[in-house]
């Protein structure tokens, strides 16, 4: 079992009458927080009408629930995201992250081939996404969940509906799994636990692998790796299949293609009438998207085939997809080194 898994648990289910409650702390004192937006008091009223939450025990947790400026300016301009390619790439394909890789690797290899075998993802991928995620449980988030949450559904207008409904996500996460809405930490836009799964996420995704009873995300190591191979299982994971390979472009139809997006839907037969060739061969109908990842002396092209966009499922970023695969190349090779 891995090291730095074991937190202290603070936890308190709180009921009041015959309908369930969400989890909560007890007896603690009221602020403003968001209980008197009007918003809040018609998402309370959602919740309470649709599933069967206790308005007064709402009403105390939205009390506690705060503004979080410092997240809004983070969600307005995230940092990776700006970045070109080679720059993005330096901050996952580092000597700590690769090593750290290898550790976590070794410290779980047994969980992490019954996952494989379970859910048919390559070890390497569950790895490498944990160490993009979070250096391996390092940094899980800082923020709390439900002010991010908070904050992101009622004073974010561009994206409001979304994290609404991740909020209403969470609140039936916090009453399923027994999840202390008030203490739980996350990033700034709410994702939790090792693999960084959003509410819904962790609701539709979670496993609990390692049949306790609960879906632990931070303190069980079967149940974080035999989630984040579960997530990849559901959005299509080929096991063992290229994920993707360098192209060479001529001529200037290949920019069409680019323009198609991300999802594989170009043989690679048609391909090569649009001035796109295969670093190595494949197969005629192999389905794949092309790239272009900028590099400081230009572009370089690569075919996103299936486990590419399935990796692009767990975040739509091509520049995030690109860094978990070849991190986890490069973790996979210096494992087989020290072997």
């Amino acid at each position: 079992m891995m090291k730095g898994f074991l937190r202290t648990a603070i936890a308190i289910v709180a009921l009041l009458g015959a309908l369930p409650a969400c989890t909560t702390t007890a007896s603690v004192p009221q602020s403003s927080g968001y209980a008197s937006n009007p918003q809040v008091q018609a998402f309370i009223g959602e919740m309470v009408s649709r599933h069967g939450f206790s308005k007064e025990e709402l009403e105390k947790v939205f009390s506690q629930a705060q503004r979080r400026d410092d997240i809004l300016a983070a969600m307005s301009k995230p940092a990776e995201k700006k970045k070109p390619w080679y720059e993005y790439r330096k901050i996952f394909l580092t000597q700590s992250r690769i090593e750290g890789g290898v550790a976590f690797w070794n410290q779980n290899a047994a969980i992490l081939d019954q996952a494989e075998k379970a859910y048919g993802v390559d070890v390497q991928v569950i790895v490498a996404i944990i160490g993009v995620e979070t250096r391996y449980g390092g940094n899980t988030g800082k923020y709390g969940v439900l002010d991010a949450l908070s904050t992101l559904a009622f004073d974010y207008p561009p994206r409001s509906e979304f994290f609404r409904g991740e909020l209403e996500q969470y609140l039936l996460l916090a009453r399923a799994e027994h999840i202390d809405l008030l203490t739980t930490k996350g990033s700034y836009a709410g994702a939790m636990g090792y693999g960084q799964f959003m509410p819904s996420s962790y609701l539709r995704f979670a496993v609990d692998f390692d049949q306790n009873g609960k879906r632990d995300l931070w303190d069980s190591p079967m149940d974080i790796v035999g989630s984040v191979a579960n997530y990849l299982h559901e959005h299509g994971w080929a096991p063992g299949a290229t994920v993707t390979m360098r192209a060479n472009v001529t001529g200037n139809r290949y920019e069409s293609v680019i323009e198609k997006g991300l999802k594989p839907e170009t043989a690679v037969k048609i391909l090569r009438t649009e001035g796109i060739t295969p670093s190595n061969p494949l197969p005629d109908d192999t389905l794949a998207a092309l790239l272009s990842l900028e590099q400081e002396n230009g572009p370089e092209y690569w075919l996103g085939l299936n486990n590419f966009y399935v990796i692009t499922r767990y975040n739509h970023s091509p520049l995030y997809a690109m860094a978990v695969y070849q991190l986890s190349e490069e973790i996979r090779l210096a494992r087989a080194r020290m072997q």
